[in-house]
């Protein structure tokens, strides 16, 4: 989302050594920059810059590729350079160099991970008051606190929001369903008088709503009768304003609880109730600019362009009885993010990817009344859960199935996993169940892209072997005790020396992690940082297998291959932990 400090992270010092050669041969430098290897057996890097300035430069690309390869020939970060087909540059980087990269990247508290700080809004949850959280609900929590630990980790100013679905005539219907069913509760006396306790709790709320919209729906008395309730609620009356308060904060100790349980962190817990106050002289402004126009009754803001390639609907502001819609309060929110972060340069909206034409709307909508000028309002879809029938995951009944319950199901497999260990008592067998299966869960979902669906498998994700966040975790813990083993026996790790390939190989994937992450950050995609780590533990695990590290032949030898495992277990804990996951200290 925005460029990168300046860094000594192995890419950018080959970037600059590139740099370089480009100027001292006279051509542009914009194209200076290297790749991973199309085939790794003849180069580490390759740089393709030669072949778009052929045309530019009157010259055979090939011609242009030698001239780099005579320009960078002979520098101490490279042990060959060799130009290859029409004009790629192979780089072979040499032992030094990458000794020196994996050292620095080991000391480095931040991994190399650095970017220009600007304050950004992550948008996600999106839970509903009376409603526990449920299935729908998961994507956006993980991928929603992913994307806030990688943008914070690369040094941005992030604020996560959790945005309730806390008014409008959903709260209407409940309140007119609460005062048929519990007529005596203080709050409706004359004078009403706080609730000195309520007589339901968040299991009888879930239930109360269906009930109630299902009569709404039926019965045109009843909702004429959630609608006079919605009105008096959003007029202030006190009675129906202490019932939403109670209701609200109800909800919210049981949806926080999830948040935990799933490890998901909010800095602001704001609602559709936080911006109903900016609603009036919003509207108020937008049709005395001539922004919200008239139309049935209605107020709608034409959000159409010319270069649209399918018919773009108006946002419709405010209905014909005056109601506000989600599209107001969407609207209403960007203006109170604004005022409220004067130095916001980004809103990232993490919401079901059905939305993305309501967001579309707002954000345009949000353009034409300049409410966020300089601010980059993105939104981020992500696909649905499915069950192995590849349909929306739904409970054994075929309902929506809660979260908690996904969880626990998860969280029970790993447990039926680690029934067999002797050497776990109960307590620890059910800690380490827990931070498995939600690292499980987590992995599997971050593991596609998000816009991708993806199957709810609990046998598979909490297996040991394959593409799993537990195997990821597990080569963690595998490098620990490698690492206590050798502390037990006297050995430290030392200086990096890179003698074998499966040395180099890991060298040069653990320094990835500063471009793996940055291009996660741009593209929202912590599929990319969820592909790193996996790749990263397997590419260890190829090392371990051909570089003997307790029973290395030489003390140097041991030393330095006990450092290496110590940089890719920081780097694999650093993208754990990026993408929301723990690392337990055994399995």
């Amino acid at each position: 989302m925005t460029a990168p400090l300046a860094s000594t992270t192995l890419s950018a010092r080959i970037d600059a050594v590139l740099a370089e050669a480009f100027a001292t041969a006279g051509l542009p430098v914009e194209g200076a920059r290297a790749a991973r290897a199309s085939r790794p057996e003849l180069a580490d890097l390759q740089c393709n810059g030669a072949l778009p300035l052929a045309k530019s430069q009157g010259q055979n690309p090939r011609e242009i590729a030698t001239a780099i390869a005579a320009a960078l020939a002979g520098h101490p970060a490279l042990d060959s350079v060799e130009v290859a087909g029409p004009g790629f540059i192979n780089l072979r980087l040499s032992a030094r160099f990458l000794a020196d990269c994996a050292t620095a990247q080991g000391s480095d508290p931040m991994m190399g991970l650095r970017e220009v700080p600007r304050r950004m809004v992550i948008d996600f949850g999106g839970p509903n008051v009376a409603k526990p959280l449920h299935v729908g609900h998961l994507r956006s929590l993980v991928i929603g606190e992913s994307l806030r630990r990688i943008l914070a980790g690369l040094g941005h100013h992030v604020v996560s929001d959790v945005h309730l679905g806390d008014w409008g005539l959903q709260m209407g219907m409940l309140v007119a369903e609460i005062r048929r069913r519990w007529p005596e509760l203080s709050c409706f006396a004359t004078p009403p008088r706080p609730p000195a306790s309520l007589p339901f709790d968040m299991a009888d709320l879930t239930l109360l709503y269906p009930a109630a919209a299902a009569a709404c729906r039926e019965d045109p008395d009843r909702m004429a009768e959630a609608r006079a309730d919605t009105a008096a609620l959003q007029s202030g009356e006190p009675g129906h304003r202490m019932l939403w308060s109670a209701m609200r904060a109800l909800s919210l100790a049981a949806q926080t609880r999830d948040f935990a349980t799933i490890g998901a962190h909010f800095d602001l817990l704001l609602g559709e109730s936080d911006v109903q106050p900016l609603i009036p002289g919003m509207i108020e402004d937008l049709v005395e600019r001539g922004i919200a126009i008239p139309s049935d009754g209605a107020l709608i803001v034409e959000v159409a362009a010319e270069t649209d390639a399918r018919p773009m609907p108006p946002l419709l502001l405010a209905k014909s009885d005056g109601a506000a819609l989600y599209a107001t309060t969407d609207l209403a929110t960007i203006l109170e993010r604004v005022q409220r972060f004067p130095d916001l340069a980004a809103i990232v909206y993490v919401v079901d990817q059905r939305q993305s034409l309501h967001f579309e709307q707002v954000f345009r909508a949000a353009a034409r009344a300049g409410y966020a000028p300089g601010v980059t309002l993105t939104f981020a879809g992500f696909g649905t859960v499915n069950g192995p029938d590849g349909k929306p995951y739904k409970t054994r009944q075929g309902g929506v199935a809660q979260l908690a319950d996904l969880l626990d199901e998860a969280i029970g497999k790993a447990a039926e996993r680690l029934a067999p260990r002797a050497d776990l008592d109960d307590d620890a067998r059910a800690r380490l169940a827990r931070t498995i299966g939600i690292a499980a869960v987590k992995f599997a979902d971050l593991s596609s892209y998000r816009t991708s669906g993806y199957v709810f498998d609990p046998e598979r994700l909490v297996s040991f072997e394959g593409r799993t966040g537990p195997y990821v975790q597990y080569a963690c813990v595998r490098i620990a005790s490698i690492l206590e083993r050798a502390a037990a026996e006297g050995h430290a790790p030392g200086a990096i020396a890179v003698i074998e390939p499966a040395e180099r190989a890991l060298v040069l994937d653990a320094a990835r992690l500063p471009d793996i992450v940055a291009s996660a950050a741009a593209n929202l995609a912590p599929n990319e940082l969820a592909d790193f780590v996996f790749g990263l533990a397997q590419s260890f695990s190829r090392f371990y297998a051909d570089c003997p590290v307790l029973a290395a032949p030489d003390p140097d030898i041991r030393a330095s291959r006990l450092a290496l495992c110590a940089l890719t277990r920081a780097v694999l804990v650093h993208g754990l932990d990026l993408l929301g996951i723990a690392v337990p200290d055994r399995m």
